[in-house]
């Protein structure tokens, strides 16, 4: 017999503890027990496995500190541990070959490791680790992913941060750091994301950070002074200063004073009137720079819709100007990672509306944003579908992009599942869908991606199913939107482009964090996920008090004999329609299988679910 050489319980309701001497028989390469009810501590013996390149344990009970063996493991490469109970500390040197680190959620002290010549990825956040951020960081120099948020790290942010060269994510918010934010960050040429929140910072945020393309920052909440460099002054970063007294912007774009303006009210407190008698202004020199400024605002507005172009994917009656003059604050409906959409009143015409999508960014878009604008484009430009958002147009500029879309009254499904649909009044919604209409919802929701992943060659993965992608129209019609995360498959020999986990929390298909081949099963997870929510009313990632999304928790309820009485909506409890709940709970919990060639295919799903309505 062939020894065993990968063990994978994961997902399942194991309990007890890991057996000692699992390793005395046997060279493990991967040992994987991810998300069971294991308890104890790490047997001593694992740290034996000579051969073990990947040990995942992460989301069960385990306690206590990890054994030497394990630290010291040669071969190890992944080492995935978070949501536990381990404590202790971590070894000044990690593991040679250790590139993958994960230890989020636990109770770890002392001090983070210095050196770890191969670790790409280290995420330690929601511990209780202490002392300063190493001095050498020249140690971690092959880090991508630093995440140390909601810990105890004091001290300065060292200057040789600007060693981390491949870094594209530092996360170390809810700390106590101290001192000024480095110039030398500046020099980090691949960080796109960075939070600093919630910390003791203080002085000037150095202008280098403006040579930054980041995607996200968060300096919010810490002592910060001083005029925001102005390459960081966009509507991108509009939440990203709050809560720093001493901040102040040359524009109006953030939520933050103007300096103008705190500089006006510093004045007006140390004798601004005294002031003004004291230097006096002639009234023909005011009128002048009032006539001024009309004449050249009116050059500027003219100049400003110049430099915009319009490109249409559909026939319309309106212009560039009428959707420019929309995009205001008061106009504002919604905020997403990619940018803000609002609610564009065409003209005096209240019956024409639209909804218009602004893209984030400062100058040009960063490689994330270009890619998702690029991807709307290229998919909402080619198809078309009655159960797909429509684009009607295209408005860009040089450091600005528009796309405009038919405006959905009715929201989201998200918004009437959760209550959070507003009434006209003003007040939440109190009359929640109805069966029949959530198995319309359903069926067109359906449609729509079975046209994406049987209609379109080549097919297309919309990679961001979620409750709150799916929109419906004044007569609840759906259209299935935002394709910024979408893409088409690509051909055999064709290099794929997913290089990323895409995608929300509770709808991600579990073969999204390991494999850059996906296909349109990680669409059927999530659609699965929204077919869960539809059923019970409650969110994607609500595993009712377990450390579970949905998708578990209805397959444990099932699996545990649980009444599917018991499991549905609340609001939709005594209904006739319980046997038709019960077969699409049925449904969504085998659209959420872990393995994606268990899962059936949206042509198989709508079929099904289109029986169901007929029954």
């Amino acid at each position: 017999n062939s020894p065993l050489v990968d063990i994978e319980v994961d997902d399942n309701m194991i309990s007890g503890e890991l057996p000692d001497g699992l390793c005395d028989r046997c060279a493990f390469n991967s040992i994987v027990v991810f998300n069971n009810n294991l308890t104890g501590r790490i047997p001593p013996s694992l740290g034996k496995c000579s051969q073990l390149t990947t040990l995942f344990v992460d989301g069960n009970h385990f306690s206590g500190e990890v054994p030497d063996g394990i630290w010291a493991a040669v071969n190890l490469t992944i080492l995935v541990m978070n949501d536990n109970a381990f404590s202790g500390t971590l070894p000044r040197k990690l593991p040679p070959k250790l590139a993958w680190l994960n230890i989020v959620n636990n109770r770890f002290t002392g001090k983070i490791p210095s050196s770890a010549p191969s670790l790409v990825v280290f995420l330690a956040s929601n511990n209780m680790f202490s002392g300063e951020l190493p001095s050498g960081l020249a140690g971690l120099s092959t880090l991508r992913l630093f995440y140390l948020g909601n810990n105890m790290i004091s001290g300065r942010i060292p200057e040789d941060i600007s060693s981390l060269k491949s870094l594209t994510e530092l996360n170390l918010p809810h700390n106590q750091l101290t001192g000024e934010i480095p110039t030398s960050i500046g020099s980090l040429e691949q960080l796109r994301w960075m939070d600093l929140s919630g910390n003791e910072l203080s002085g000037s945020i150095p202008s280098e950070m403006g040579n930054l393309k980041l995607s996200y920052v968060n300096l919010s909440s810490n002592q910060l002074s001083g005029e925001i460099p102005v390459a960081l002054q966009t509507e991108a970063y509009d939440q990203s200063f709050l809560s720093n007294p001493g901040l102040c912007a040359s524009n109006s774009l953030l939520s933050v004073p103007t300096c103008a303006t705190r500089d006006h009210n510093l004045l007006s407190r140390r004798g601004l009137p005294i002031l003004l008698l004291a230097l006096g202004a002639p009234v023909f020199l005011t009128a002048a720079t009032l006539f001024s400024i009309c004449v050249i605002g009116k050059y500027r507005k003219r100049r400003h819709l110049d430099a915009w172009t319009l490109t249409p994917f559909h026939s319309f009656d309106f212009t560039k100007s009428d959707i420019l003059n929309g995009i205001r604050e008061e106009n504002l409906i919604g905020v997403g990672g990619a940018g803000k959409v609002y609610r564009v009143t065409l003209g005096n015409r209240a019956s024409r509306i639209v909804a218009a999508k602004k893209i984030w960014n400062g100058g040009n878009l960063d490689g994330r944003l270009e890619k998702q604008f690029q991807a709307e484009l290229q998919i909402l430009g080619s198809i078309r579908h009655k159960n797909i958002i429509k684009l009607l147009c295209c408005c860009s500029s040089l450091d600005s992009k528009l796309l405009v879309y038919e405006y959905m009254e009715n929201g989201s499904l998200h918004e009437w599942l959760h209550r959070e649909h507003m009434a006209p009044g003003g007040s939440p919604h109190e009359m929640p869908l109805d069966w029949p209409r959530r198995l319309e919802i359903a069926i067109g929701s359906a449609r729509g991606l079975c046209y994406m992943h049987h209609d379109c060659s080549p097919p297309i993965i919309h990679r961001d199913v979620k409750s709150s992608n799916i929109l419906l129209d004044s007569e609840f019609n759906v259209k299935i939107a935002d394709f910024g995360l979408a893409r088409m498959v690509a051909k055999p020999g064709e290099p794929d482009t997913a290089s990323v986990v895409a995608g929300s929390h509770g709808y991600i298909a579990p073969e999204c964090g390991y494999s850059i081949r996906l296909n349109e099963k990680v669409d059927v997870y999530s659609f699965g996920a929204v077919l869960l929510e539809l059923t019970t009313g409650r969110e994607a990632h609500d595993g009712g008090g377990e450390q579970c999304n949905l998708a578990e928790w209805s397959r444990r309820h099932l699996q545990q004999g649980g009444e599917v009485s018991n499991a549905v909506d609340p609001g939709l409890r005594g209904s006739s329609h319980v046997g038709d709940m019960a077969t699409v709970l049925e449904l969504g919990i085998l659209c959420t299988e872990t393995s994606p060639s268990q899962r059936p295919s949206m042509k198989e799903v709508l079929r099904f679910l289109v029986r169901c309505k007929r029954a």
